[in-house]
Formats: C-alpha cells, structure tokens, sequence
C-alpha cells in the first residue's frame, strides 16, 4: 500500500452511523482533538505509516505529511444497515467497520471488515496485553527501569494496589 499512494484513486470506508454523525469529518482539521475524532484522519495514517500512536495527531506531525489530507480527500463513507442496527443492540454494541481501496488502475484491496475492534468487551482477552505493552512502554519514556518494573508490578498485585496509600502510590511517579 505504501508504494501506491499516489495511485489511490478512492477509499470506502463503510461504517455505522453514529461514527459517520459523530467522526466523519472533512475539511480542515484545526487541531489534534479534531484529528483524534476523525474517522478518515484515524484511518489515512494507518495506510501510510502502517499505524496510529499519539504522536500521530500533533500539529508538527500532520503539518510534516500532507499525504493525510490528500488520502483523506478521497474516502467516501457509507453507512452499513446492519452496523448501525448492531451498535446499538445491547447484547452486541459491534463497532464494526470496513476499509477497501482502489486504484486508478482498476484494481483494487480485498474489502477488510472488522466486527469487534480490540479494546471491545469481545476482544478483552486479546486487548489487555497490548494494554500492558502500552503501559510499559510510557512508562519507560519517563522512568528508570527498575522504577518501571516496580510500578508494573504493583500495579499487577491488585490486593497490594488496593492496600497501598494513595500518597505512596503517588511517590513512585515523582521524577
């Protein structure tokens, strides 16, 4: 895909519709808020860079990489019936979503749903160690990593969490 970019002749984007009244946006966006709510925003920088972390949505970062805004000029988003009735359906809340690209010359990407995202209750199993890698990984862009491993860890030992006092809980992320 990232060789191709500048092939792209449209992206369909197919969705529910509380995503497409609440986070589809075009136009310009005016900051990283604006862009965090962006479906196509969160779905362009994917496609080019292969994927999306904070860092993504800065005023510098989008500045850097006009590329989002021209891939963002070319999704069209539709709305799924059966994504919108299953959003709201209690014993499901699905946020499901599908991405296909085409090109200009006629070919085109397989057409990729996903039903339950990670971080959906469904996927719980799946999200919670990317959680914890996540964790970790901010806490080494500020700590030592003994300090690292020994909020980690506490914060592994519910009982031991729970038991601690606040103020010392607090202590650990002093720098």
């Amino acid at each position: 895909m990232k060789d191709r970019l500048h092939e792209i002749d449209r992206i369909v984007i197919t969705t529910h519709e509380s995503a497409i009244r609440i986070i589809s946006k075009v136009g310009p966006l005016a900051n990283a808020a604006d862009r965090d709510h962006c479906l196509q925003y969160m779905t362009a920088v994917p496609l080019i860079f292969g994927d999306l972390v904070a860092e993504h949505y800065e005023d510098d970062f989008h500045a850097a990489h006009p590329i989002i805004d021209e891939l963002r000029a070319k999704m069209v988003i539709v709305e799924d019936e059966r994504y919108s009735r299953e959003y709201l359906e209690a014993d499901k809340r699905s946020i499901a979503n599908a991405v296909q690209v085409f090109f200009t010359d006629g070919c085109a990407t397989e057409k990729v749903e996903v039903e339950y995202p990670i971080g959906h209750r469904r996927r719980r199993a799946e999200g919670v160690p990317l959680l914890e890698e996540k964790f970790k990984a901010n806490l080494a862009s500020r700590f030592p990593s003994q300090r690292c491993m020994q909020i980690f860890s506490l914060c592994q030992d519910r009982a031991r969490l729970e038991s601690m006092p606040v103020d010392r809980f607090m202590a650990l992320f002093v720098i």
